[in-house]
């Protein structure tokens, strides 16, 4: 009952928020100079307006906003609704966490800002990346975010941490060349994390880490939110703001798990965010290997990506997507697992995520025409 609440409570008013700021934004796009013109590199015939990721940061700055003053009401007030009196008990911890949010919830705006800008006017990608690393680095050094990856240095998992989430941030990106499909893909992804904190609790605390599969869950709503727009034929593109910002958000929400302790037994469930995101992090490995293969730059933007590769070989545009969903499914149930197996059924798992990959390698391969 009590996660039928939270679901209630994240998904919703994300969902709300952003599809009614998504149809706004939408209407104002042309006077914005938020259009996405037809062009080489592009699959669309028409002018298309941008600026959804706009909506989406509605949809989760707007439903933190209302959690935020949701949880200072008095615990009285909590305790004496029924359904929400077993949340309660949750509340001074969700108070600690509120200045924190506010921060990671800073970093996110930024980003989303950096690429409504570059929708707008188009930014060198100099600038896009430093802009990304510093607040990367602001976040993981400021906020004493690192990887959980049993290595006792800290300047080395600081450096990790901060290409995490650069690395993110730019998968996203990339992936977000047709429509539903980066948006799609990272709803997916962002549900199956927050399934994962829900089945297992914190292994050191044995509580429910309630405050990041309620960060993963807004997004999911605020991604929902825009898909009913974007989803083919779209209305509008979610654009940079919108790659930029879920990309970071998943990413942060990963370093912000716990996913073993280090006396645990199950260490190798580090690997679940990896498990999760193997497509996007495939998708974006292959483009920048086909780019510096062929002595172009790897932030040169083509048709190259995973979904147009599927088109080349006769998948409409729309099956992609859904192949890609599927591919992104497959990889990112078997991180369920990871938690409740040993070092061999691990393996397995790993083992299957590197068969799917090898086997999207190999069909991509086959010669077209």
């Amino acid at each position: 009952m009590v996660w039928f609440f939270v679901f209630l409570a994240t998904l919703v008013p994300a969902f709300l928020i952003s599809y009614v700021s998504v149809a706004i934004v939408r209407r104002a796009a042309e006077p914005l100079g938020l259009m996405d013109k037809p062009g080489h590199r592009k699959i669309h015939v028409q002018p298309i307006p941008l600026g959804g990721g706009l909506g989406i940061w509605a949809g989760l700055v707007g439903t933190f906003a209302l959690g935020t003053a949701a949880i200072f009401i008095d615990e009285s007030v909590w305790k004496s609704i029924g359904p929400l009196n077993a949340l309660s008990v949750h509340l001074p911890g969700l108070r600690e966490k509120v200045a924190e949010i506010w921060v990671l919830l800073l970093g996110a705006t930024i980003l989303m800002l950096l690429g409504l800008a570059d929708d707008r006017s188009g930014l060198r990608w100099q600038v896009r990346l430093v802009v990304e690393v510093v607040v990367a680095a602001g976040i993981v050094y400021w906020q004493g975010l690192q990887l959980t990856a049993f290595i006792d240095l800290p300047w080395l998992t600081g450096l990790m941490s901060v290409l995490w989430i650069v690395a993110l941030i730019n998968s996203f990106n990339m992936l977000d060349n047709m429509d539903g499909l980066s948006g799609g893909v990272a709803a997916i992804a962002a549900s199956i994390l927050a399934l994962m904190l829900i089945l297992q609790p914190d292994p050191v605390t044995r509580q429910p880490q309630l405050f990041v599969a309620a960060m993963l869950l807004v997004l999911v709503g605020a991604i929902l939110g825009f898909l009913k727009h974007n989803w083919p034929p779209a209305s509008i593109f979610m654009g940079d703001a919108g790659s930029y910002l879920v990309g970071y958000w998943i990413a942060i929400a990963t370093l912000l798990t716990t996913y073993t302790g280090y006396q645990g037994k199950t260490p190798h469930a580090i690997l679940a965010p990896l498990c999760v995101l193997a497509i996007p992090l495939y998708d974006m490995c292959s483009v920048i290997w086909i780019r510096l293969r062929e002595g172009r730059s790897p932030f040169e933007g083509d048709k190259r990506h995973f979904s147009h590769r599927l088109v080349d070989l006769g998948l409409s545009k729309k099956n992609a997507v859904l192949t890609i969903y599927l591919a992104t499914l497959t990889c990112g149930l078997g991180a369920l697992l990871l938690n409740r197996t040993d070092i061999v059924g691990a393996g397995v798992v790993v083992m299957m995520v590197a068969a799917v990959i090898s086997l999207i390698a190999i069909l991509e391969s086959r010669p077209t025409g």
